[in-house]
């Protein structure tokens, strides 16, 4: 394939992750995919050639397991031209009921790993003064739900350290692209990707009533995640790609609701917002 590229994706043992590697092994890409249970990843791709599939452990927390697994992918394949952060997991709860622990873990994968993989991508994809990072956020990023404020919160510092991002290494010939998902049906909605406050307040009903809400989506979800993987694919290929991408009618229609009740708020406030310049 001669127009084919070494990705390096995070979080590839199941949901999309798995979805994008099973795509881009198919379309004859090279691949190093990173789990915490890499035993799993071969498991479901034990058929894909040893030439092109390289399965790696990787501890997003540990900045030393991080830097090995992207140095062993450069000594395996010779290069790196695309990364996906997508590694991560959902969290349910309101502020209240969710723990400094568990709020800072949600952080310290969702965030502050993605950092690490960057952190540890950018030297090699500055010395060819090329590549593609890729950060998977979520449609929570610009459009909180009642009952996932953490997790909408986590998703927001990926798409705005993204924005940045772009800006930072854009001089060195490197793109940057957060992409946005809505639903789609994968495990996410499962104790695999999902966890929910241990200690719930019984105030919070209607908190709990939007995860019931939220979880009888599990197996119905409209995004197709072959079609995602597809996208992301394409996405690599563009000579200017978005440095945001929607995935799923769902998300363009709660980013489009968003921006619209947003606008019309601005401009209600307006005068009490101008009413702060010093007078000319």
């Amino acid at each position: 394939m001669s127009n084919s590229k070494t990705w390096f994706v995070t979080g590839a043992s199941q949901g999309l992750g798995l979805a994008l590697v099973q795509h881009l092994l198919q379309a004859g890409h090279r691949v190093a995919a990173t789990s915490r249970h890499p035993d799993n990843l071969i498991q479901v791709l034990g058929n894909a050639s040893s030439d092109a599939f390289l399965p790696l452990h990787m501890d997003l927390g540990n900045e030393a397991s991080v830097q090995q697994a992207i140095e062993q992918t450069i000594n395996t394949f010779g290069g790196l031209d695309v990364v996906v952060n997508n590694a991560g997991y959902g969290i349910g709860g309101s502020v209240e009921e969710l723990t400094d622990a568990e709020t800072r873990q949600s952080f310290d994968v969702n965030v502050f790993g993605l950092l690490n993989v960057i952190r540890h991508t950018l030297p090699h994809m500055r010395a060819a003064r090329a590549g593609h990072i890729i950060n998977i956020s979520s449609i929570a990023a610009l459009a909180g739900a009642t009952g996932w404020s953490v997790y909408s919160a986590t998703k927001a510092a990926v798409s705005a350290l993204s924005e940045g991002l772009a800006q930072d290494v854009s001089p060195f010939g490197i793109r940057v692209t957060t992409v946005e998902p809505g639903g789609f049906r994968t495990n996410f909605l499962t104790p695999e990707s999902l966890v929910f406050a241990a200690q719930p307040l019984a105030e919070y009903q209607t908190v709990r009533d939007t995860h019931a809400r939220y979880l009888a989506l599990n197996g119905v979800q409209a995004g197709d995640p072959a079609k995602a993987a597809v996208a992301i694919e394409q996405l690599a290929a563009e000579p200017t790609p978005p440095v945001h991408l929607l995935l799923g009618q769902d998300a363009y229609r709660r980013a489009t609701q968003q921006l619209h009740t947003r606008l019309q708020e601005t401009e209600t406030w307006k005068p009490l917002t101008v009413s702060t310049d010093f007078a000319q």
